[in-house]
């Protein structure tokens, strides 16, 4: 293996035989976190562009972004097999055949391989399960949803919408249809420490969902989380602290779990803190120092 644990890229290329590159799409979906339904702002994180900084442009068609995406990734890697990402906002919130034109739009471009859908926990009803399930019988297929942390007053603080308990339900419902499940946690919400936080990620750890997702809390401009932190300033993990704190992580996942990030992008003009998070390969390679240190194989 190329990293002391499991990763999507060691996973695809199991799978796929090669290198397989993962094209963020912008199904021009909204949230019920946003329009209404449950809340009016988001998640305290979320920008007014959602969490789709890199996405393509939801003004063009899904065939257009993947071409696009196809164009300028073709400068940097040598690869003709994609993942559809759909990861802005909640894309499995909106009307089921609109929803179900854009799965298949994607799935049937050439060159895609699999499809990735983002979403939240809150938002798997019967009709989008049964999609879902028909879809994963075509491709390769796996749901992300953000839980993010597993403590109510946290989940309160940045706004999630749901209690854990909805969580729990979405992921025995995707296991019952044998869809694979990524979680995202961030590190470092105000007022939780190393314990909570190592706790969140043993909580997933115990889930034994098919992957994870692990980043530091980033504050930009564009968030209601900059207000915040402006009116009421909170300790900013370190680099070194994060580095030991995602290596606690990893040593506690199974396995046999596919680990898709260990880093957040933040989008370096909008970016207040951590400005370390900016030099992801330095993070990277502190994780590995610190794994090899540690004496950490994953086998």
């Amino acid at each position: 293996m190329s990293k002391r644990y499991y990763t999507l890229n060691e996973e695809l290329r199991r799978e796929f035989g090669g290198k397989v590159m993962k094209l963020s799409l912008d199904g021009g979906f909204t949230c019920p976190n946003r329009d209404g339904t449950i809340g009016s702002k988001g998640c305290i994180f979320c920008g007014e562009k959602g969490s789709g900084e890199f996405a393509g442009s939801k003004l063009v068609s899904i065939e257009e972004q993947i071409e696009e995406q196809k164009k300028l990734l073709s400068k940097k890697w040598d690869s003709n097999k994609y993942i559809a990402y759909f990861q802005n906002f909640t894309n499995t919130y909106g009307p089921i055949n609109r929803i179900r034109t854009l799965y298949y739009e994607a799935i049937n471009t050439q060159g895609v391989v699999g499809l990735a859908v983002a979403t939240r926990p809150d938002c798997l009803e019967e009709e989008i399960l049964n999609l879902l399930s028909e879809i994963n019988k075509k491709t390769y297929l796996w749901i992300e949803l953000g839980l993010q942390t597993i403590h109510e007053k946290s989940a309160k603080l940045i706004r999630r919408g749901y209690p854990l308990s909805i969580y729990e339900e979405a992921i025995e419902k995707l296991k019952r249809e044998n869809i694979k499940v990524v979680t995202h946690i961030i590190l470092g919400i105000p007022g939780e420490s190393k314990d909570d936080m190592l706790n969140t990620v043993r909580f997933v750890a115990d889930t034994k969902t098919w992957g994870i997702k692990l980043h530091s809390l980033y504050i930009q401009r564009d968030t209601d989380l900059y207000d915040y932190y402006m009116k009421n300033p909170f300790p900013i993990m370190s680099r070194e602290e994060y580095v030991s704190l995602v290596v606690d992580a990893i040593e506690m996942l199974p396995r046999d779990m596919v680990i898709h990030r260990i880093t957040g992008d933040g989008k370096r003009e909008l970016l207040h803190e951590p400005k370390w998070s900016l030099d992801k390969l330095k993070v990277l390679s502190m994780i590995d120092k610190e794994l090899k240190i540690r004496n950490f194989l994953e086998t």
